[in-house]
């Protein structure tokens, strides 16, 4: 989204984003397949489709692997926030490739049975109680039918239809999927391996995961200000000038939703902290083109409103606010989405008086 906004469906950046990771893809898997037919383990032979099932399997785990990091990355460094807007594509593409190694296992272990395929999966192996002997199979499809879920809700219309609420709720479930993943891997392919580096190896990708998405939900953003009481129900959020130009600090009152009080062009604007497309943290971004950008998406509203520029239709929660002597205060009563309400005029003098000291 933007302030200019145009109608483009692929942008020369997608265009790019999108030929670079599908070269990627295809450079990964005929390397795979090269070393692993020129260079076979020691005392293993694979046939070509074996090692493409590998090579399909692995670069989906990776790929899962690298998608879930994005997110945190962004927050830590804007270098990471082109990846962020288009990581759809990744998403999709992940599903591909898990798919073609989905369809590869069923036809290769499965598929020469008196069985229906899908139904020698399911009832080949019965043995749950078994740790060693646990079937890895069963954990690898139930990953499969949610990243087909996420992958057939990606677009903004289901968004649109589900309500942001759902449609995020839905879309965490990337998060057991790729648990369901670790143990697919753990109780499979490893149980094989002699080599320790293959361990080391899904631990690494385990704990970055994790590891990063604990650091920035606990240091990224900062825990909210509280801010203190003021006359007739105001709150108290602190100086104009210690908030950042065209950015935000982000309060709580008690008991109530959070919210981003932004300075920008001599102004003081405050809406509520979440955004309507995903959730997003809206006191992290900043003001770009006049209006408030979403550090996730791009999303935009104007502070003045609360309302997306059109064509957009999306909008969030305004609050009443007032300078005094150089203090901003708030009044914690949210505004119906979309109510328009005057900025607060900062002081000029004090303002000029403020960046010479």
């Amino acid at each position: 989204m933007s302030h200019g906004y145009r109608v483009v469906s692929w942008t020369p950046f997608k265009k790019r984003f999108d030929a670079w990771m599908l070269a990627g893809v295809a450079v990964y898997l005929v390397s795979f397949v090269l070393v692993a037919s020129l260079v076979p383990p020691t005392g293993e032979s694979f046939t070509p489709l074996q090692i493409l099932i590998r090579a399909t399997g692995t670069l989906a785990f990776l790929l899962l692997t690298f998608l879930l990091c994005i997110g945190p990355l962004a927050r830590l460094t804007p270098r990471f926030k082109p990846l962020l807007y288009n990581r759809r594509h990744l998403g999709v593409t992940i599903f591909l490739v898990a798919l073609v190694h989905s369809v590869l296992v069923v036809v290769w272990y499965h598929g020469f049975g008196v069985l229906n395929p899908i139904v020698s999966l399911l009832v080949s192996n019965p043995r749950y109680e078994s740790l060693a002997g646990f079937p890895f199979e069963s954990l690898g499809l139930v990953a499969l039918l949610l990243l087909f879920l996420l992958a057939a809700t990606s677009h903004d219309f289901w968004n649109a239809n589900l309500g942001p609420g759902l449609w995020k709720g839905i879309h965490l479930s990337v998060y057991p999927a790729y648990a369901l993943l670790i143990g697919h891997v753990a109780l499979g392919a490893l149980q094989t391996e002699t080599n320790l580096l293959y361990v080391a190896a899904l631990l690494t990708a385990a704990l970055a995961v994790a590891g990063l998405q604990v650091y920035t939900a606990r240091f990224a953003s900062g825990d909210p200000a509280r801010p203190e009481p003021g006359p007739q129900g105001w709150l108290r959020v602190g100086p104009a000038l210690d908030i950042p130009d065209d950015r935000a600090i982000v309060v709580e009152p008690a008991g109530a939703e959070r919210i981003a009080v932004f300075r920008y062009d001599g102004k003081v604007a405050a809406v509520s902290n979440v955004c309507r497309h995903q959730g997003g943290p809206l006191g992290e971004g900043r003001v770009i083109d006049g209006c408030i950008t979403c550090p996730w998406h791009g999303y935009q509203y104007r502070p003045e409103d609360g309302c997306s520029p059109a064509p957009f239709t999306e909008r969030i929660a305004t609050y009443a606010t007032r300078v005094t002597h150089g203090i901003v205060f708030v009044h914690p009563r949210p505004l119906t989405p979309g109510t328009p309400i005057e900025p607060s005029v900062i002081d000029i003098a004090e303002e000029a008086q403020h960046g010479k000291a």
